[in-house]
């Protein structure tokens, strides 16, 4: 009987400083979030940042929940699940949001372009700072990745095998050469129209499709194709795109304009790549990829109120700024963290989800409960390689910057250290 109370005792001891740490952690949460809120300023268009953080998300979900590494018995190759169950399409129509990337993008760079040149800072000095801050994480991801090829390569793992895992590694970076030649460019493009790229992606898949061109050609739209939304973005900047007319034009006329190219033009219904398939809406862009990102863009214009009365809430707003602090992390490392789970799995066997044919709802079921472990890798990828993001520097980091006009690149700092 003693023994009993004594065990009863010290579990509700055990649960009662169990509550109370969480308690505690939540309160500091909250004073932080509380902080914040408070150093951002009033006019500071919070919308901005969380279609910024919710386009990450839904790159990170994308690439976990369609990559899958198949163990064979001679090494890892990928696979997809839209291959073998194409009813999942729909999948990637939620999760590949690139479009709202190169939409924020392009608000962002045109407005801190006009921000610059009111302020007397040069082209150069203007474009080095957004560029630094875009390509300071990537030395990281090459040189980890580097090494991680030649070692594996020495131990004797199957070339493909090192191929398959360096390209899912690197894929990120195509991104971030677009993105930056898009930014060098922004003088030139700032009062460009969205229809005349448009109209470049229109001719290139008429060609290539309907007139046999050569299958190259279709490269031309990697830049004409995120154009699209890029020049949307400076649309907003100027102005262009403030009534609600326009998200809903953009919104009804791209989801008209994709759903009967799927229909009668023969373009694929996946958004993203999938194995095999003959062509790909993504790689590269299609003009069904482009009406697609017409309506994603014209439905981020819809949410932009809903999302600014959302981002009034303190701990939500924290929530989001912190994202935006480590995107590039986020961004660069979300796949390795991927290929770190399934390796490490390896060394229980080849696990449901994990290393098997994505052939099935079992696992669609498997990689769902995976999604967890993921997250805890990559969150050991942030803490290893976040300070890269930061220019290696510790003590302060910047969280918020001022989105207005005339000092869009001026900086309120908050502590790394509480956030």
């Amino acid at each position: 009987m003693a023994e009993t109370i004594t065990a009863t005792k010290a579990g509700t001891i055990a649960e009662t400083k169990t509550g109370a740490t969480r308690r505690t952690l939540r309160g500091t949460w909250r004073r932080t979030a509380a902080r914040v809120d408070a150093a951002t300023p009033a006019h500071r268009d919070r919308a901005v940042d969380a279609l910024r953080a919710g386009a990450i998300l839904g790159v990170v979900l994308g690439h976990w929940l369609v990559t899958a590494l198949v163990a064979d018995g001679r090494g890892l190759h990928s696979d997809s699940p839209l291959r073998h169950l194409p009813w999942l399409a729909p999948v990637s129509w939620a999760l590949q949001p690139l479009a709202v990337f190169f939409l924020v993008g392009g608000h962002v760079a045109t407005r801190g372009h006009a921000a610059a040149r009111a302020r007397g800072t040069s082209y150069g000095r203007w474009l080095s700072g957004r560029l630094s801050r875009l390509f300071r994480p990537v030395a990281a991801v090459l040189g980890l990745w580097t090494v991680t090829a030649v070692l594996l390569l020495l131990s004797g793992t199957d070339p493909a095998t090192v191929r398959t895992l360096v390209k899912l590694a690197l894929s990120p970076l195509w991104f971030l050469l677009v993105f930056a030649a898009l930014t060098a460019a922004t003088p030139l493009l700032a009062r460009l129209h969205p229809l005349w790229p448009l109209a470049v992606v229109l001719h290139v898949d008429l060609l290539r499709f309907g007139f046999g061109a050569p299958s190259w050609l279709g490269w031309l739209n990697l830049a004409a194709g995120w154009l699209v939304p890029y020049t949307l973005g400076a649309a907003w900047t100027r102005g262009e795109l403030d009534r609600r007319r326009a998200g809903w034009s953009l919104l009804t006329g791209g989801t008209a304009a994709t759903a009967a190219l799927v229909a009668w033009a023969g373009y694929p219904a996946s958004m993203v790549g999938v194995p095999g398939a003959a062509v790909s809406n993504l790689n590269p862009p299609t003009l069904a990829a482009v009406t697609f990102g017409l309506a994603q863009c014209g439905l981020a214009l819809l949410l932009r109120d809903r999302l600014r009365r959302a981002m009034r809430r303190p701990v939500a707003w924290a929530a989001v700024a912190l994202a935006n602090l480590s995107a590039m992390t986020i961004f660069l490392w979300h796949q390795t963290a991927l290929m770190a789970t399934t390796a490490t799995g390896l060394l229980a066997g080849r696990l449901p989800g994990l290393h098997t044919l994505p052939d099935g709802l079992g696992w669609v079921a498997a990689r769902l409960a995976w999604l967890p472990v993921f997250a805890v890798a990559l969150a050991v990828c942030w803490a290893a390689f976040r300070s890269r993001e930061r220019g290696g520097g510790r003590g302060r980091a910047r969280v918020v910057r001022e989105h207005r006009p005339v000092q869009a690149d001026r900086e309120i700092p908050v502590e790394a250290s509480r956030v």
